[in-house]
């Protein structure tokens, strides 16, 4: 199915009402969904992938700082050619009510649309999931991916022979079960037909809670399984390993856009107008963002350096996201998962082991304990 026969049919909802508060410090500065994962806006990499299989309308479900986004993000929406339609909460909704408050435009037609949770990273498999809802002919598709340790969430158990007539059928949601009964969560994808509005009121609900459990009894939600990485980067240490998973993704389609540069090892995401310096070791697993300057001796590994911040010589970085417009000043090791919020700036020869920096501080003295400062 090519995106034009979709073209006009198929809308989505993107759940982008949280406060961001895993993210911190970064969210202090700017929403979530605009904060920048792979050099671009988390919230793009999910609709360029709905454009492509011919999205043209997407509601954006926003509680907090909506004016914010709705500036960050137009001129991007209007280059992609997707019609974005805020719909605004004045209290928070959860994960179903957002469906009911942007009724009219879900129901403007009988075609399923998509629902996603807005910190999601992953190969977007939109034009099979589509495929796969209208074999089905259900009410409800959700996407699910495999996890080494079920017992941390809710597992969702289905009809999964090849035999089966109802193959992918859902027959029960378990939270973190304690006894293995199934390795597949919950991805936060989902497609809908038009039919389960009738479903949800226009009032706090969760979807996964309260919605699912009811489809499943009446044998009305299937399981697509997710093929290839997938992580909700909506929490630092995700974020980093969403990231690693990200540039692995793009080195096996052998993308252009990873770095061959002098002194990038392994899979190296460079802007084009980063400057680095002499006698450099860039990776494995680094995204350096726009405009960064990178000075000589540096080492960075496992970690991304958003827009405008500055490396000083000879410093060393490793599992850390560096917030924008930051300073590191030379001699500097920094490490376990530290996120410096914006304008951050750190003296020479100082160590931060997983420190979280709110904005606009100046540290000058070394934090050897993982710690919030403020």
């Amino acid at each position: 199915m090519c995106g034009k026969e979709l073209n006009d049919k198929v809308r989505a909802l993107i759940l982008v009402g949280g406060y961001g508060t895993r993210l911190r410090p970064l969210t202090l500065s700017r929403p979530k969904p605009l904060v920048e994962f792979a050099n671009k806006p988390m919230l793009i990499h999910q609709l360029e992938a709905l454009v492509e299989v011919g999205v043209t309308e997407v509601v954006l479900a926003v509680s907090y700082r909506a004016e914010e986004m709705e500036k960050g993000l137009s001129e991007e929406a209007k280059k992609l050619g997707v019609n974005l339609i805020f719909s605004h909460e004045d209290e928070p909704l959860g994960t179903a009510g957002p469906l009911a408050l942007a009724r009219n435009v879900l129901s403007k037609n009988d075609h399923p649309f998509f629902v996603l949770n807005a910190d999601i990273i992953c190969e977007f498999p939109f034009k099979e999931m589509i495929s796969f809802h209208k074999n089905h002919g259900r009410e409800g598709t959700i996407c699910v991916t495999r996890v080494e340790e079920p017992s941390k969430y809710g597992v969702v158990v289905y009809k999964d022979k090849e035999e089966d007539e109802e193959r992918g059928c859902i027959t029960e949601f378990i939270e973190k079960p304690q006894e293995f009964v199934s390795n597949k969560i919950n991805a936060g994808m989902y497609i809908f037909n038009a039919s389960i509005l009738k479903r949800i009121k226009l009032q706090p609900t969760s979807i996964e809670k309260e919605v699912f459990p009811e489809m499943a009894k009446e044998s009305q939600l299937y399981a697509f399984e997710l093929k290839g990485f997938w992580m909700d980067v909506g929490q630092p240490r995700d974020f980093l390993t969403g990231m690693c998973l990200y540039l692995s993704a793009l080195r096996q389609k052998k993308s252009d856009k990873l770095t061959d540069r002098d002194g990038a090892l392994g899979n190296v995401l460079i802007d084009p107008t980063a400057k680095i310096g002499q006698d450099c070791k860039i990776g494995p697993n680094v995204i350096i963002g726009p405009d960064v300057v990178i000075e000589d001796g540096v080492c960075i590994r496992r970690s991304t350096v958003l827009r405008g911040s500055v490396i000083k010589s000879h410093s060393w970085l490793d599992s850390c996201i560096i917030g924008w417009r930051c300073v590191i000043g030379r001699w500097v090791r920094l490490e376990n998962n530290t996120v410096l919020g914006e304008d951050v700036i750190v003296k020479d020869e100082i160590y931060i082991n997983g420190g979280q920096v709110l904005p606009h501080k100046s540290i000058a003295s070394s934090v050897p304990e993982p710690k919030i400062i403020m």
